[in-house]
């Protein structure tokens, strides 16, 4: 299972062994026209005959999803949430979605990204047009739900978006900071970037949807979910220092802040990996 941006593991969902036996996700790639904006469509099918809550660690992605809102079919968007993401389920249902990269949603939504930081609305409301007819076909059990993920697809594809060349230059800082565990501060990418702080501050407001501190806080807590998921033994403090934590405290404080237990104790309630854990094929960010 792969998160986008080069993951491979599924970090950002939390109890994966739990969530296999409940939930299948996949993933497939956007058409050529939107792959600018967009990193992948992804899609979730559950049959949970009892509630059962689904958390996520989110990356900075917005995404639009196919969800039944007020008994009506919409085009969510979820702008990036600063916490843990909880999802509840139940009964049998799916959803069909787009992630975009980070500051890929800018040109769409033609404004300011971060006014829609933990928070959710509807597409059409947002650029004022109607998005039931196609949610309401995404959500439609007779049409198979891939071939809902490329409908999907070829429908964003004909939204009209204004190129901004400044969506090229985050979404690459942005996947310097994913994979570049030695950045642990906001005052590196501002130095990577070539600009002050406060410049990256107000440019990853606009276009990613949150601070630059978030962002690099965020990806390193991935690390340590990353490292928390895996068959190895974890050594908390070699890891602490390796990701820029003051000490293994610090790093513990930050974990359990985000996910609701240190992480000794995540690893000890974890179930028997999923199946997606060695699959190229499964989405890994989330059900977000």
């Amino acid at each position: 299972m792969s998160e986008g941006g080069g993951r491979r593991t599924p970090a950002g969902v939390l109890r994966p062994g739990d969530a296999t036996r409940r939930i299948e996700i996949g993933r497939g790639a956007p058409p050529p026209g939107l792959a600018e904006h967009v990193d992948y469509l992804w899609w979730v099918s559950w049959r949970c005959p009892e509630p059962y809550v689904q958390s996520v660690i989110p990356r900075p992605v917005v995404h639009v999803a196919a969800e039944w809102r007020a008994g009506q079919p919409r085009l969510v968007v979820t702008g990036v949430p600063s916490t843990r993401f909880d999802r509840r389920l139940v009964g049998t249902g799916r959803t069909v979605a787009a992630a975009f990269h980070p500051a890929g949603f800018r040109p769409l939504l033609g404004s300011a990204v971060g006014a829609l930081r933990d928070r959710e609305a509807a597409l059409g409301d947002l650029l004022d047009l109607d998005d039931r007819p196609v949610a309401q076909r995404l959500l439609d059990p007779a049409v198979d739900v891939e071939s809902a993920a490329g409908e999907l697809g070829a429908w964003l594809e004909d939204v009209s978006v204004v190129p901004d060349p400044r969506v090229a230059e985050l979404r690459h800082l942005v996947a310097l900071v994913e994979h570049d565990r030695e950045v642990t501060r906001a005052d590196q990418v501002a130095a990577l970037a070539g600009v002050r702080l406060r410049t990256l501050q107000r440019r990853f407001t606009e276009y990613v949807g949150i601070g630059p501190k978030w962002v690099v806080q965020r990806f390193r807590l991935l690390d340590v979910a990353e490292a928390a998921h895996g068959d190895e033994p974890v050594d908390w403090a070699e890891l602490a220092g390796r990701l820029g934590y003051a000490d293994q405290s610090h790093l513990i404080r930050a974990f359990t802040a985000l996910v609701g237990e240190p992480p000794a104790a995540y690893v000890e309630t974890q179930a028997s990996p999923p199946s997606w854990a060695t699959s190229d094929t499964a989405v890994g960010s989330s059900i977000r």
